[in-house]
Protein backbone atom coordinates (compact mmCIF):
# COMPACT_ATOMS: atom_id res chain seq x y z
CA UNK A 1 0.00 0.00 0.00
CA UNK A 2 3.06 2.28 0.90
CA UNK A 3 4.03 1.39 -2.54
CA UNK A 4 1.26 2.87 -4.11
CA UNK A 5 1.35 5.82 -2.58
CA UNK A 6 4.56 6.81 -2.90
CA UNK A 7 3.84 5.83 -6.67
CA UNK A 8 1.44 8.21 -6.48
CA UNK A 9 3.37 11.16 -5.04
CA UNK A 10 6.16 10.38 -7.39
CA UNK A 11 3.72 10.93 -10.23
CA UNK A 12 2.26 13.99 -8.57
CA UNK A 13 5.62 15.71 -8.65
CA UNK A 14 6.55 14.49 -12.37
CA UNK A 15 3.06 16.20 -13.82
CA UNK A 16 4.32 19.01 -11.45
CA UNK A 17 7.38 19.44 -13.14
CA UNK A 18 6.26 18.79 -16.96
CA UNK A 19 4.10 22.58 -16.14
CA UNK A 20 6.65 24.54 -16.16
CA UNK A 21 10.56 25.27 -17.54
CA UNK A 22 11.44 26.73 -13.99
CA UNK A 23 14.46 24.19 -12.51
CA UNK A 24 12.25 21.84 -10.60
CA UNK A 25 13.22 21.18 -6.76
CA UNK A 26 14.40 17.90 -5.34
CA UNK A 27 11.83 15.92 -3.32
CA UNK A 28 12.14 13.48 -0.09
CA UNK A 29 9.54 11.92 1.45
CA UNK A 30 8.66 10.77 4.77
CA UNK A 31 9.86 7.37 3.58
CA UNK A 32 13.39 8.84 3.39
CA UNK A 33 13.42 8.53 -0.41
CA UNK A 34 14.61 10.57 -2.95
CA UNK A 35 13.57 12.29 -6.82
CA UNK A 36 14.57 14.76 -9.04
CA UNK A 37 17.81 16.43 -9.98
CA UNK A 38 20.90 15.23 -7.85
CA UNK A 39 22.40 18.99 -8.04
CA UNK A 40 18.51 21.02 -7.07
CA UNK A 41 19.29 24.08 -5.29
CA UNK A 42 16.57 23.46 -3.00
CA UNK A 43 14.75 19.94 -1.65
CA UNK A 44 11.24 19.92 -0.63
CA UNK A 45 11.00 17.64 2.19
CA UNK A 46 7.18 15.65 2.44
CA UNK A 47 6.13 14.59 6.15
CA UNK A 48 3.77 12.76 5.15
CA UNK A 49 1.69 10.79 2.66
CA UNK A 50 -0.59 13.77 1.94
CA UNK A 51 1.50 16.71 1.86
CA UNK A 52 1.05 16.78 -1.62
CA UNK A 53 -2.59 16.96 -1.78
CA UNK A 54 -2.48 19.42 1.20
CA UNK A 55 -0.43 21.72 -0.48
CA UNK A 56 -2.23 21.90 -3.73
CA UNK A 57 -6.20 21.08 -3.75
CA UNK A 58 -7.38 23.63 -3.63
CA UNK A 59 -4.95 25.37 -5.73
CA UNK A 60 -3.91 28.82 -4.07
CA UNK A 61 -0.96 30.61 -2.56
CA UNK A 62 -2.66 30.45 0.87
CA UNK A 63 -3.17 26.79 0.93
CA UNK A 64 0.72 26.28 -0.49
CA UNK A 65 2.01 28.76 2.44
CA UNK A 66 -0.26 27.09 5.02
CA UNK A 67 1.30 23.58 3.91
CA UNK A 68 4.94 24.61 4.60
CA UNK A 69 4.37 27.30 7.95
CA UNK A 70 2.17 23.90 9.37
CA UNK A 71 4.73 21.97 8.66
CA UNK A 72 3.14 19.78 5.75
CA UNK A 73 6.09 20.52 3.99
CA UNK A 74 9.39 21.60 4.84
CA UNK A 75 12.22 23.44 2.03
CA UNK A 76 15.49 22.49 2.52
CA UNK A 77 18.39 24.97 0.47
CA UNK A 78 17.76 27.55 -1.46
CA UNK A 79 14.18 28.91 -0.69
CA UNK A 80 14.43 31.28 -3.66
CA UNK A 81 14.58 28.30 -6.08
CA UNK A 82 11.78 26.64 -4.89
CA UNK A 83 9.59 29.78 -4.86
CA UNK A 84 10.89 30.13 -8.21
CA UNK A 85 9.11 26.73 -9.41
CA UNK A 86 6.77 27.44 -7.32
CA UNK A 87 5.54 30.83 -9.56
CA UNK A 88 6.61 28.70 -12.94
CA UNK A 89 3.16 26.62 -11.98
CA UNK A 90 0.92 29.42 -12.68
CA UNK A 91 1.71 28.95 -16.01
CA UNK A 92 -0.94 25.78 -15.98
CA UNK A 93 -3.27 27.11 -17.73
CA UNK A 94 -1.39 27.12 -20.81
CA UNK A 95 -1.29 23.01 -20.38
CA UNK A 96 -4.54 22.41 -19.83
CA UNK A 97 -4.77 18.52 -20.34
CA UNK A 98 -1.56 18.50 -17.65
CA UNK A 99 -3.45 20.26 -15.49
CA UNK A 100 -6.47 18.31 -15.15
CA UNK A 101 -4.32 15.19 -15.30
CA UNK A 102 -2.51 16.91 -11.59
CA UNK A 103 -5.63 17.95 -10.27
CA UNK A 104 -6.86 14.04 -10.43
CA UNK A 105 -3.92 12.44 -9.54
CA UNK A 106 -3.96 15.01 -6.52
CA UNK A 107 -7.25 13.84 -5.79
CA UNK A 108 -6.03 10.13 -5.05
CA UNK A 109 -3.67 10.83 -2.83
CA UNK A 110 -5.24 10.11 1.44
CA UNK A 111 -7.00 12.66 2.14
CA UNK A 112 -6.06 14.69 5.09
CA UNK A 113 -7.53 17.80 6.89
CA UNK A 114 -6.30 21.11 5.64
CA UNK A 115 -5.86 24.44 7.52
CA UNK A 116 -8.79 26.61 7.74
CA UNK A 117 -9.66 26.57 11.25
CA UNK A 118 -5.96 27.33 11.98
CA UNK A 119 -6.44 30.95 10.26
CA UNK A 120 -6.78 33.80 11.77
CA UNK A 121 -10.12 36.20 11.79
CA UNK A 122 -10.52 39.76 12.33
CA UNK A 123 -13.44 41.32 14.20
CA UNK A 124 -15.51 44.53 14.24
CA UNK A 125 -16.08 47.19 11.59
CA UNK A 126 -13.70 47.99 8.67
CA UNK A 127 -12.39 50.39 8.79
CA UNK A 128 -12.12 51.13 12.59
CA UNK A 129 -9.97 52.51 14.67
CA UNK A 130 -9.89 49.19 16.83
CA UNK A 131 -10.14 47.15 14.19
CA UNK A 132 -6.73 48.79 12.94
CA UNK A 133 -5.34 48.06 16.30
CA UNK A 134 -5.95 44.46 16.09
CA UNK A 135 -4.44 44.26 12.84
CA UNK A 136 -0.82 46.29 13.97
CA UNK A 137 -0.69 44.87 17.26
CA UNK A 138 -1.44 40.80 15.44
CA UNK A 139 1.63 41.79 12.92
CA UNK A 140 3.76 43.86 15.19
CA UNK A 141 3.64 41.95 19.16
CA UNK A 142 5.44 38.98 17.75
CA UNK A 143 8.25 40.07 20.07
CA UNK A 144 10.57 42.74 20.09
CA UNK A 145 13.68 40.02 20.05
CA UNK A 146 12.03 38.71 17.04
CA UNK A 147 12.08 41.30 14.76
CA UNK A 148 15.63 42.16 16.43
CA UNK A 149 16.94 39.01 15.20
CA UNK A 150 16.97 40.25 11.60
CA UNK A 151 16.26 43.96 11.43
CA UNK A 152 19.30 46.53 11.61
CA UNK A 153 20.62 47.23 14.79
CA UNK A 154 18.04 50.73 14.51
CA UNK A 155 15.17 47.92 14.07
CA UNK A 156 13.92 49.46 11.16
CA UNK A 157 11.39 47.95 9.30
CA UNK A 158 11.34 49.22 5.50
CA UNK A 159 13.30 49.56 2.47
CA UNK A 160 16.39 50.70 3.25
CA UNK A 161 18.06 53.14 0.54
CA UNK A 162 21.15 51.26 -1.38
CA UNK A 163 23.09 52.85 -3.40
CA UNK A 164 25.40 49.89 -4.17
CA UNK A 165 24.57 46.38 -3.79
CA UNK A 166 27.72 45.91 -1.71
CA UNK A 167 26.99 48.36 1.19
CA UNK A 168 25.68 46.38 4.56
CA UNK A 169 21.94 46.52 5.68
CA UNK A 170 22.81 49.14 8.33
CA UNK A 171 24.13 51.72 5.65
CA UNK A 172 20.84 51.22 3.65
CA UNK A 173 19.04 52.29 6.21
CA UNK A 174 20.88 55.15 8.32
CA UNK A 175 20.87 56.61 4.63
CA UNK A 176 17.13 56.33 4.21
CA UNK A 177 16.56 57.86 7.77
CA UNK A 178 18.92 60.62 7.06
CA UNK A 179 17.19 61.21 3.33
CA UNK A 180 13.71 61.11 4.71
CA UNK A 181 15.02 63.75 7.08
CA UNK A 182 16.15 66.10 4.66
CA UNK A 183 13.15 65.36 2.37
CA UNK A 184 11.22 66.90 5.02
CA UNK A 185 13.83 69.88 5.35
CA UNK A 186 14.36 69.76 9.24
CA UNK A 187 15.37 72.60 10.69
CA UNK A 188 16.76 72.94 14.49
CA UNK A 189 13.64 73.59 17.10
CA UNK A 190 10.69 72.60 14.45
CA UNK A 191 8.40 70.14 15.22
CA UNK A 192 8.30 66.19 14.05
CA UNK A 193 4.91 63.75 13.66
CA UNK A 194 6.54 60.54 13.00
CA UNK A 195 3.26 58.10 12.29
CA UNK A 196 3.58 54.58 12.89
CA UNK A 197 6.94 55.44 14.53
CA UNK A 198 7.97 51.47 14.85
CA UNK A 199 10.94 51.16 17.61
CA UNK A 200 11.40 54.73 17.05
CA UNK A 201 14.28 54.94 14.74
CA UNK A 202 13.57 58.12 12.34
CA UNK A 203 12.29 59.80 15.65
CA UNK A 204 15.52 59.40 17.13
CA UNK A 205 17.82 60.19 14.42
CA UNK A 206 15.76 63.31 13.18
CA UNK A 207 16.00 64.22 17.54
CA UNK A 208 19.92 63.43 17.21
CA UNK A 209 20.93 65.19 14.30
CA UNK A 210 18.66 67.68 13.02
CA UNK A 211 17.73 69.33 16.81
CA UNK A 212 14.12 68.92 16.85
CA UNK A 213 11.12 67.63 18.77
CA UNK A 214 9.26 64.85 17.47
CA UNK A 215 6.25 63.23 18.48
CA UNK A 216 5.76 59.16 17.22
CA UNK A 217 3.00 57.42 17.66
CA UNK A 218 2.39 53.72 16.86
CA UNK A 219 -0.39 50.90 17.75
CA UNK A 220 2.30 49.02 19.41
CA UNK A 221 2.33 49.21 23.28
CA UNK A 222 5.95 46.77 22.85
CA UNK A 223 7.21 49.09 20.18
CA UNK A 224 6.47 52.39 22.43
CA UNK A 225 8.09 50.85 25.13
CA UNK A 226 11.07 50.24 23.15
CA UNK A 227 11.48 53.41 21.29
CA UNK A 228 11.18 55.32 24.69
CA UNK A 229 13.80 53.01 26.42
CA UNK A 230 16.31 53.78 23.05
CA UNK A 231 15.17 57.59 23.15
CA UNK A 232 16.67 57.29 26.64
CA UNK A 233 19.34 55.69 25.65
CA UNK A 234 20.79 57.78 22.66
CA UNK A 235 19.97 61.12 25.43
CA UNK A 236 17.02 62.26 23.09
CA UNK A 237 14.54 61.28 25.96
CA UNK A 238 13.44 65.22 26.24
CA UNK A 239 12.96 65.53 23.15
CA UNK A 240 11.53 62.48 21.50
CA UNK A 241 7.87 61.68 23.27
CA UNK A 242 6.25 58.15 22.15
CA UNK A 243 2.58 57.52 22.21
CA UNK A 244 0.20 54.58 21.65
CA UNK A 245 -2.20 56.69 19.30
CA UNK A 246 -4.44 56.44 16.58
CA UNK A 247 -3.24 59.10 14.02
CA UNK A 248 -6.70 60.69 13.92
CA UNK A 249 -6.45 61.39 17.57
CA UNK A 250 -3.08 63.15 17.37
CA UNK A 251 -4.00 67.42 18.32
CA UNK A 252 -1.72 69.41 17.73
CA UNK A 253 0.78 71.95 14.58
CA UNK A 254 3.78 70.72 13.35
CA UNK A 255 6.41 71.54 10.96
CA UNK A 256 6.69 68.25 9.14
CA UNK A 257 5.13 64.72 9.14
CA UNK A 258 6.22 61.23 8.10
CA UNK A 259 4.39 58.66 7.62
CA UNK A 260 6.86 55.32 6.50
CA UNK A 261 4.86 51.82 5.98
CA UNK A 262 1.48 53.23 6.95
CA UNK A 263 -0.50 54.12 4.31
CA UNK A 264 -0.47 50.76 2.94
CA UNK A 265 -2.43 49.88 5.57
CA UNK A 266 -5.48 52.58 5.26
CA UNK A 267 -8.49 51.42 3.43
CA UNK A 268 -9.24 52.79 0.18
CA UNK A 269 -12.16 54.24 1.85
CA UNK A 270 -10.30 56.08 4.32
CA UNK A 271 -7.32 56.78 1.87
CA UNK A 272 -8.72 60.52 1.83
CA UNK A 273 -9.52 61.17 5.25
CA UNK A 274 -5.92 59.82 6.34
CA UNK A 275 -4.55 63.10 3.74
CA UNK A 276 -6.93 65.54 4.99
CA UNK A 277 -6.31 65.05 8.85
CA UNK A 278 -2.11 64.86 8.19
CA UNK A 279 -3.16 68.16 6.07
CA UNK A 280 -4.61 69.60 9.14
CA UNK A 281 -1.84 68.89 11.80
CA UNK A 282 0.58 70.22 9.45
CA UNK A 283 1.54 74.09 9.56
CA UNK A 284 1.13 76.83 6.87
CA UNK A 285 4.03 75.62 5.26
CA UNK A 286 3.78 72.07 6.56
CA UNK A 287 5.72 69.43 4.51
CA UNK A 288 4.60 65.52 4.54
CA UNK A 289 6.76 62.66 3.53
CA UNK A 290 4.50 59.26 2.53
CA UNK A 291 7.16 55.86 1.89
CA UNK A 292 5.02 52.90 1.31
CA UNK A 293 4.36 49.97 -0.69
CA UNK A 294 2.17 50.29 -4.00
CA UNK A 295 0.62 47.75 -6.63
CA UNK A 296 0.51 48.03 -10.61
CA UNK A 297 -2.80 46.22 -10.45
CA UNK A 298 -5.71 48.03 -11.60
CA UNK A 299 -8.00 45.67 -10.72
CA UNK A 300 -8.46 44.74 -6.65
CA UNK A 301 -8.75 41.12 -6.18
CA UNK A 302 -10.85 40.45 -3.07
CA UNK A 303 -9.67 36.84 -2.76
CA UNK A 304 -7.88 35.31 0.70
CA UNK A 305 -4.13 35.42 0.02
CA UNK A 306 -1.61 34.23 2.48
CA UNK A 307 -0.26 37.86 2.79
CA UNK A 308 -3.50 39.14 3.76
CA UNK A 309 -3.91 36.10 5.92
CA UNK A 310 -1.00 36.32 7.91
CA UNK A 311 1.05 38.72 7.88
CA UNK A 312 -0.09 41.97 6.94
CA UNK A 313 -4.14 41.35 7.61
CA UNK A 314 -6.56 44.15 5.93
CA UNK A 315 -3.59 45.59 4.23
CA UNK A 316 -4.95 47.21 1.15
CA UNK A 317 -1.66 47.84 -1.69
CA UNK A 318 -3.53 50.57 -4.34
CA UNK A 319 -1.72 52.18 -7.56
CA UNK A 320 0.16 54.80 -6.71
CA UNK A 321 -1.93 57.23 -8.84
CA UNK A 322 -4.77 56.49 -6.00
CA UNK A 323 -2.20 58.54 -3.18
CA UNK A 324 -1.22 61.33 -5.37
CA UNK A 325 -4.91 61.64 -6.17
CA UNK A 326 -6.20 61.65 -2.28
CA UNK A 327 -3.18 63.63 -1.17
CA UNK A 328 -3.90 66.39 -4.09
CA UNK A 329 -7.60 66.58 -3.07
CA UNK A 330 -7.05 66.81 0.70
CA UNK A 331 -5.07 70.14 -0.84
CA UNK A 332 -1.21 68.94 -0.93
CA UNK A 333 0.89 69.96 -3.67
CA UNK A 334 3.31 66.98 -4.32
CA UNK A 335 6.53 67.69 -5.29
CA UNK A 336 8.53 64.64 -5.37
CA UNK A 337 7.89 60.92 -6.17
CA UNK A 338 10.79 58.38 -5.90
CA UNK A 339 10.52 54.57 -6.06
CA UNK A 340 12.57 52.61 -4.02
CA UNK A 341 11.81 48.77 -5.80
CA UNK A 342 15.37 47.67 -6.11
CA UNK A 343 16.59 48.93 -2.91
CA UNK A 344 13.42 47.08 -0.96
CA UNK A 345 14.27 43.57 -2.64
CA UNK A 346 17.83 44.12 -1.22
CA UNK A 347 16.40 44.70 2.41
CA UNK A 348 14.34 42.17 2.07
CA UNK A 349 16.79 39.47 0.53
CA UNK A 350 19.03 41.10 3.69
CA UNK A 351 16.25 40.41 6.07
CA UNK A 352 15.69 36.93 4.99
CA UNK A 353 19.85 36.13 5.35
CA UNK A 354 19.59 37.78 9.05
CA UNK A 355 16.39 35.48 9.59
CA UNK A 356 18.30 32.25 8.45
CA UNK A 357 21.95 33.05 10.51
CA UNK A 358 19.57 33.95 13.89
CA UNK A 359 16.21 31.68 13.70
CA UNK A 360 14.36 31.69 17.24
CA UNK A 361 12.79 28.40 17.09
CA UNK A 362 12.68 27.63 20.89
CA UNK A 363 8.98 26.27 20.67
CA UNK A 364 6.06 25.25 18.06
CA UNK A 365 4.93 28.62 17.81
CA UNK A 366 8.07 29.89 16.96
CA UNK A 367 8.84 27.25 14.58
CA UNK A 368 5.79 28.26 12.82
CA UNK A 369 6.28 32.09 13.20
CA UNK A 370 9.77 31.59 11.30
CA UNK A 371 8.51 29.75 8.37
CA UNK A 372 5.97 32.69 7.79
CA UNK A 373 8.32 35.13 7.84
CA UNK A 374 10.92 32.94 6.13
CA UNK A 375 7.92 32.67 3.36
CA UNK A 376 7.17 36.05 3.25
CA UNK A 377 10.44 37.97 3.27
CA UNK A 378 11.55 34.93 -0.01
CA UNK A 379 8.23 35.76 -1.56
CA UNK A 380 8.06 39.43 -1.10
CA UNK A 381 11.99 39.82 -2.42
CA UNK A 382 11.01 37.78 -6.02
CA UNK A 383 7.93 40.07 -6.25
CA UNK A 384 10.41 43.11 -6.06
CA UNK A 385 12.95 41.51 -8.41
CA UNK A 386 10.40 40.66 -10.87
CA UNK A 387 10.23 42.70 -14.32
CA UNK A 388 6.75 41.75 -14.58
CA UNK A 389 5.99 41.85 -10.63
CA UNK A 390 3.08 43.85 -9.27
CA UNK A 391 4.16 45.88 -6.83
CA UNK A 392 6.36 49.09 -6.19
CA UNK A 393 7.58 51.10 -2.78
CA UNK A 394 7.21 54.93 -3.51
CA UNK A 395 8.45 57.61 -0.79
CA UNK A 396 6.36 60.76 -2.09
CA UNK A 397 6.62 64.33 -0.74
CA UNK A 398 3.61 66.79 -0.33
CA UNK A 399 3.59 70.44 0.84
CA UNK A 400 0.91 73.08 1.75
CA UNK A 401 0.52 75.11 -1.03
CA UNK A 402 1.97 78.02 0.33
CA UNK A 403 5.86 76.90 0.88
CA UNK A 404 8.18 78.43 -0.87
CA UNK A 405 9.64 76.08 -4.35
CA UNK A 406 13.02 75.22 -3.79
CA UNK A 407 15.10 74.65 -6.93
CA UNK A 408 16.68 70.92 -7.42
CA UNK A 409 16.27 68.49 -4.86
CA UNK A 410 17.28 69.39 -0.94
CA UNK A 411 17.88 65.84 -0.24
CA UNK A 412 20.67 64.87 -3.21
CA UNK A 413 22.84 62.09 -1.96
CA UNK A 414 25.07 61.79 -4.79
CA UNK A 415 29.18 61.11 -3.26
CA UNK A 416 27.31 60.70 0.54
CA UNK A 417 29.07 58.63 3.32
CA UNK A 418 26.20 57.60 5.11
Amino acid sequence: MEDDVLGLNRDVYETLTSLTDAPPPAVRTWTGETWGPDDAAATLVLTHESALRVMFLPPSDLVAGEAYIFGDVDIEGDIFAALAFGAGLDDARRHPVKALKLMRRLRKLPEAPGHEDRRPTRVGRLPSKSRDQDSARFHYETGNDFFASFLDLRMVYSSGYFLDSSESLEQAQLRKLDVACRKVQLAPGQRLLDVACEWGALAIHAALEYDVEVLGITLSPEQAEEARRRAKEAGVADRVTIRVQDYREVEGTFDAVTSIGMHEHVGSKELGAYFERLFELLGPRGILLTHGITTRQRKSKAKQTFISTYVFSDGELRPVEMSLKAAEGAGFQVRDLESLRPSYALTLRRWLANLEQNPIVESEVDAIRHRLFRLYLAGAALTFESHSGGSDVYQMVAVKPERPWTLGRSFMIAGDDS
